[in-house]
């Protein structure tokens, strides 16, 4: 395929101007400007868009069948221009395998998975937490194993912080799980609500390169905005290297909290979906409704890209180049604009938000792989 008249964002080896690219087998072969067609590839022209990394979800719940909340990896990819899903701990080592087999090697998008600490992972999250037996809940050896036998699949080890899941643990199932993240050289990440754990608590045991995920959500006695000291815990976090993801979910991500965070001088650093059945339909919609809700609470669009593309990219590979669009390269890339609208739409709590501006994905390529985007919301 050609792509036409597409202008980049957040690449450091092209100025930000206009560009054609070429595709062919998976691989960007040409850049220019008015690049000609010999082989009459198929073109795609656009006007007022532009070209960012392909877009990273770094929380989904795509292990269909095998959870009580998961959906499929199309409902939350390419379609929605996403190129890059990440699997948020719905596998444990016990069931890891069948996400291996049947999920992460059928999908058209890139997938990778964070490991749950609980060894039966999501299975009957709705029902029963996977931690529901206390420490024999966790194998740390067939955990770590697992890990072992997956290197290319496995980026890190989700551990899900609140009392609803850990009862009793609290903060030591965070502990357990960020010694076996350091055992096995991945970063840990941290889903964090109800307490107990209190978030300072789980702040304070996170280390460089490790994620709290819902770092937003408005749940009472847990939310960054209700006490000094938890505000001060994720200043110091933050200073430490520890990142901030949004998760928005269907009951974790507040508009206040946002503005609050803002208003304090904390940017998030990542924004994931935490796409599942309960949240796909609303409030979460997709990966670029949740883009233009943080948008329109006033984070720049480069930010906000950067956050669910370079920075998630960063995060999977560290050794991987910023050079995205570069001759040679494998191609993994998001086409879209951003419109102006007049569209109301909530978080969480319920609260509303007028949007002004949507940002509309109109095509995703990842390798050989392509799709024509829309938007859920619409």
């Amino acid at each position: 395929m050609i792509i036409r008249n597409v202008t980049p964002l957040n690449n450091s080896n092209t100025e930000s101007q206009l560009i054609d690219l070429e595709i062919e087998e998976g691989k960007i072969t040409r850049l220019g400007l008015q690049l000609d067609n010999p082989k009459g590839h198929k073109e795609y022209t656009f006007e007022n868009a532009m070209i960012s990394r392909g877009w990273i979800d770094l929380h989904v719940h795509v292990y269909f069948g095998a959870t009580d909340i998961s959906i499929r990896p199309e409902q939350a990819g390419l379609e929605t221009g996403v190129t890059t899903l990440v699997d948020c701990g719905s596998a444990g080592e016990a069931n890891f395998v069948g996400f291996s087999e049947f999920i992460a090697k059928q999908a058209k998008e890139r997938l990778f998975a964070f490991l749950n600490i609980g060894s039966i992972g999501l299975v009957a999250c709705n029902r029963i937490s996977e931690l529901s037996l206390g420490f024999r809940s966790v194998n740390v050896e067939r955990t770590l194993k697992t890990i072992e036998n997956y290197p290319d699949l496995i980026r890190g080890v989700k551990c899900r912080a609140s009392h609803v899941i850990t009862g009793d643990l609290g903060a030591e199932a965070v502990r357990v799980a960020r010694k076996v993240a350091r055992v096995a050289g991945l970063p840990l990440i941290v889903h964090v609500g109800e307490p107990p754990p209190l978030l300072e608590d789980v702040l304070d045991l996170l280390e460089e390169g490790d994620v709290v995920t819902h770092a937003f959500h408005g749940k009472p006695g847990g939310n960054l905005m209700e006490d000094q000291r938890s505000l001060a815990a994720v200043h110091e976090a933050r200073a430490r290297g520890v990142l901030l993801d949004v998760g928005h979910g269907a009951a974790s991500f507040s508009f206040k909290v946002m503005r609050f965070a803002r208003d304090n001088g904390i940017e998030t650093d990542l924004i994931s979906t935490d796409l599942h059945r309960n949240s796909i339909k609303g409030p979460a919609y997709d990966l670029p409704t949740t883009f233009s809700k943080l948008l329109n609470l006033g984070m720049p669009l480069e930010k906000v890209i950067a956050a669910g593309s370079t920075r998630p990219s960063a995060f999977l590979d560290p050794t991987k180049s910023d050079d995205w669009l570069t001759v040679g390269q494998k191609a993994d890339l998001t086409v879209f604009r951003v419109d102006q609208t007049n569209t109301s739409v909530k978080d969480s709590l319920g609260d509303s938000l007028n949007l002004t501006k949507l940002i509309h994905p109109l095509l995703a390529v990842q390798g050989i792989h392509h799709a024509e985007c829309g938007l859920r919301l619409q």
